[in-house]
């Protein structure tokens, strides 16, 4: 019971010191990597392709195998000393160890152990391409949840005006300088504010849950998001597209992943046409038995000396040559174009790169002057509302242009923190592309 709730103590500890902390960006993938299935399970078939390494490695050597057996027989049979029927019964007991090994097998002990470790090399490769495809998936999910709770305050910050602004069109009504139409327009932009932020809210709380969900957090845990990464300024920079993919794919996880899969598939080939070639195999083994007639009185022959003289070796070379088998051909057939397909996989995978590298630093290019026209655009309908509001409340100026006004200000603004996020996740994944790490 005590340690029970010692464990319960700690749990409860870390949860609290979770909920009181921070989660910026690198964090949340840090911690969506460490804790992924997908990643855990890729570190599983990594040990086991170390495992089938070493397996590999033992097939160039010698089979041995034992055998032990014992026959009674009883009626008619043959009599192993004079070879003939007989009608007795006898013991025998039969003792083998033996050997094989293949001398020529078309390559296919020796590409088995290439693809083999082909393959434990690949492993570690399958691992970081599994961390980074969940870090990509992460940083979208937290996103999209810093998006959505950044405009919660942009959203309580216009239902606070327009709450305002009705509070003051109800004076000024009560005054006869407003008519009940204000009244009522400035009740239905309230209205519709507060519809507008409780779906932000509802938003919220939906991608903040699939941001938990792909970094498998526990759901009742709080999770705090620094929103401070909507207020990153772009930076200034030059890369070239073409460059980053000369340097990138030779280390992409993506790129490199498909080039072993073009050589595992090329080994799997020869493989396969290894079983329509030739095969020669060596063997030797030793033998020998004892044999007992029960039906007779008396002791036959000593064991010993039976074991003795009734012990043989044998050397077998042994040369087979496949001449029709279907399904060996077939088979080749197949693993040869599975080498093709993964070949023209190989070159969308390659084509593929290439374009999300020039496709990721046109946007964060893109994104950066987007940011600096936008705080330009934003810094204007500002002042413009202000203007507006002032024209209002002097009665220059009619409800619905100010709504108008209003509406303009606020889509500029979740514009403006759309842009500076989407550079973020840009500028990130070129820092990807440059080989750092993502988290």
């Amino acid at each position: 019971m005590r340690k029970t709730i010692y464990i319960l103590l700690i749990a409860a500890t870390a949860a609290t010191a979770r909920a009181q902390q921070t989660w910026d960006m690198s964090r949340c993938m840090q911690y969506a990597v460490e804790h992924s299935t997908t990643v855990q399970m890729q570190l599983v078939e990594a040990r086991q392709s170390k495992t089938d390494y070493r397996a590999a490695q033992l097939s160039f050597l010698p089979s041995v195998s034992a055998g032990v057996s014992a026959q009674y027989s009883w009626g008619r049979n043959i009599d192993p000393e004079t070879n003939t029927y007989n009608n007795v019964t006898t013991f025998n007991n039969y003792y083998q160890i033996y050997a094989s090994l293949p001398v020529f097998d078309g390559f296919s002990t020796l590409n088995a152990f290439k693809k083999a470790r082909l393959a434990r090399q690949n492993s570690q490769t399958a691992v970081a391409k599994a961390r980074d495809a969940k870090a990509i998936e992460v940083m979208q999910s937290y996103i999209d949840a810093v998006y959505a709770r950044a405009s919660i305050s942009l959203a309580t910050a216009k239902l606070d005006e327009s709450r305002r602004i009705l509070d003051k069109t109800r004076r000024q009504f009560e005054l006869g300088d407003k008519s009940k139409p204000d009244v009522a327009t400035a009740e239905a932009q309230v209205a519709e504010d507060d519809y507008n932020l409780t779906h932000q809210q509802n938003e919220a709380r939906r991608t903040l849950l699939a941001l938990k969900s792909a970094m498998n957090f526990p759901t009742a845990d709080t999770l705090a998001l620094d929103t401070t990464t909507a207020e990153t300024a772009p930076v200034a920079a030059a890369d070239d597209a073409a460059a980053l993919y000369e340097s990138f794919s030779h280390i992409s996880p993506e790129v490199v992943s498909a080039e072993n899969e073009v050589k595992t598939k090329r080994y799997e080939y020869l493989i396969n046409r290894a079983s329509m070639l030739p095969k020669l195999s060596l063997s030797g083994g030793v033998a020998t038995n004892y044999y007992k007639n029960l039906s007779q009185d008396g002791v036959g022959e000593a064991y010993r000396n039976q074991m003795k003289n009734n012990l043989g070796e044998y050397l077998t070379l042994t040369l087979s040559i496949p001449l029709f088998d279907v399904s060996a051909w077939q088979s080749s057939r197949r693993a040869r174009s599975n080498w093709l397909t993964a070949q023209l996989q190989l070159d969308d995978a390659r084509r593929k790169l290439h374009d999300d590298i020039q496709q990721a630093v046109m946007d964060r290019d893109g994104y950066a002057k987007e940011i600096i026209q936008m705080e330009r655009k934003v810094s204007s309908d500002s002042l413009s509302h202000h203007l507006n509001t002032r024209k209002y409340e002097e009665g220059m100026l009619s409800t619905f242009e100010l709504r108008t006004s209003s509406q303009k200000l606020l889509e500029s603004r979740i514009k403006l923190l759309q842009m500076r996020l989407l550079y973020v996740m840009k500028e990130r994944l070129v820092d990807y592309y440059k080989g750092r790490n993502l988290y």
